[in-house]
């Protein structure tokens, strides 16, 4: 592990400053009528009670610009990859039978 991944940490205050700063935002409460969400959603995230998921990354990169894999490495989220937690159903032959 790089000297870089060690000292960066999930820590989604710096990704909501900075989305309020790009967006000349003064508060969490005009970012939450930004992003048309409620505003104790924005509270609990900066509580740590809610993590920030894929919906909001994605209303985040429409209403700034900013790509996707930037607000995650803002956010201090290192994964490579993003996979979904879904089981996916396994085909079973011939359905006639």
């Amino acid at each position: 592990m790089t000297q870089a991944a060690r000292t960066i940490s999930y820590n989604p205050n710096q990704l909501l400053n900075t989305v309020n700063a790009r967006l000349g935002l003064q508060s969490d409460v005009a970012l939450s009528r930004r992003l048309k969400i409620a505003r104790h959603v924005i509270g609990n995230i900066r509580a740590g009670r809610l993590q920030i998921g894929g919906s909001m990354l994605l209303w985040m990169h429409e209403a700034t610009g900013i790509s996707i894999d930037e607000l995650r490495r803002l956010m201090g989220d290192r994964r490579a990859k993003c996979r979904p937690n879904v089981r996916l159903p396994i085909p079973r032959g011939d359905a006639t039978n």
